[in-house]
């Protein structure tokens, strides 16, 4: 039996009629960049999440460039985050000239360690950027007064955690701006790239805005320097459609999750840790074992496609050597890239697929 790791063409024909009415409906309003689909997005996505004001982008990657200018962050500033995270959390801070600074994370629930962050933070240092990783909520209350203590910026990277609460509030509850990110296999995707930004302050969201569209309000004015960096219209239809369906599809990851804990109960795998304020969506259901590698191999034997996110901390990736980073610095990141394994837990998956995988995990043998 074959098991993909995601299945987003099941999950686009199980609501196609809607898709193609509202994306047949986005051609023939001619407006395609922004306009009044984008803005309803926004207003919708802002208040799933629980934020005053959302701020459509092109990608999950650039709503953090733009918070980060949105803070004014300036070449030189220090700006601390994880290591194990997709790149674009450094990029971001790098591409601004910002220079990225790591600590070490819980090594279990995968996130930023707000103790382990104090250790780094300097006088040059401005804003933190914890990770929401694999769809569990980063400490809130612990990063929350540790800005405050040390006056720094917060930016959440919520690219895969929609949905997900901490002590029992929404992502756009807590202080700090929250970047959201759209790619297609995120629990809320898009058919292409878009992301967006979210925040509660109406200077930020209208810096924001300035940003996005080449620092101009309106016609051929410009307030200063900004990006190209709008939503399309199209995109904005078809995550109107499928946000309608989001917590839906968030519960079905959650009962996944379940199952897999009553199938695999104790089996020299290590699961997910919940951390108890935290209302976890399972963007991923990431395993820990020993021998990962020879566990990997043997479920694409079986066609079970897992994934390995991520394989080398950032601090030891060639393109952050300037940053002068070596082997053991942050040991709980680097051991998590030599344990974690991605396995199926997609909405989609039908009940002998998920008890399939199971059993293919349970019959590995190191």
């Amino acid at each position: 039996m074959k098991v993909g790791l995601a299945n987003l063409v099941k999950q686009y024909e199980e609501i196609a009629p809607e898709i193609n009415n509202a994306i047949i409906e986005t051609l023939h309003s001619g407006r395609f960049i922004l306009g009044p689909v984008v803005q309803s997005l926004e207003e919708e996505i802002s208040q799933y999440c629980g934020a005053d004001y959302g701020v459509g982008v092109n990608s999950g990657t650039d709503a953090l460039i733009l918070s980060l200018l949105a803070y004014d962050i300036q070449p030189g500033d220090e700006v601390i985050t994880t290591p194990f995270t997709f790149v674009a959390t450094a990029e971001a801070i790098a591409l601004i000239g910002a220079r990225p600074v790591f600590a070490d994370i819980d090594p279990k629930t995968f996130n930023l360690d707000p103790m382990q962050v104090e250790q780094h933070i300097t006088p040059r240092t401005r804003a933190i950027i914890p990770v929401d990783l694999f769809g569990q909520m980063a400490d809130r209350l612990g990063f929350a007064e540790l800005a405050e203590r040390y006056r720094l910026h917060l930016i959440w990277d919520s690219a895969q955690a929609i949905g997900a609460t901490y002590n029992g509030k929404p992502l756009g509850a807590y202080p700090g701006i929250v970047t959201l990110s759209f790619f297609p296999t995120k629990n809320l995707g898009a058919y292409g790239d878009g992301g967006m930004v979210l925040t509660n302050d109406v200077q930020l969201r209208d810096k924001l805005r300035l940003l996005r569209f080449h620092g101009s309000g309106g016609g051929y004015f410009y307030d200063r320097m900004g990006y190209s960096s709008r939503l399309d219209a199209i995109q904005a239809a078809v995550l109107r459609i499928k946000l309608k369906y989001l917590s839906e599809w968030n519960n079905l990851r959650v009962r996944h999750a379940c199952r897999y804990r009553k199938l695999l109960p104790n089996h020299n795998i290590t699961h997910p840790y919940c951390n108890p304020l935290a209302g976890h969506i399972y963007h991923q259901f990431t395993i820990r074992h020993n021998n990962r590698d020879a566990l990997q191999k043997w479920l694409k034997e079986k066609e079970v496609e897992t994934g390995i996110y991520y394989p080398l901390a950032l601090h030891l990736q060639k393109a952050y050597q300037y940053l002068g980073y070596k082997q053991g610095d942050f040991p709980h990141a680097e051991l998590a890239t030599q344990e974690v394994l991605s396995i199926p837990v997609y909405p989609e998956m039908e009940d002998e697929q998920l008890e399939y995988v199971s059993e293919a995990i349970r019959s590995f043998e190191p």
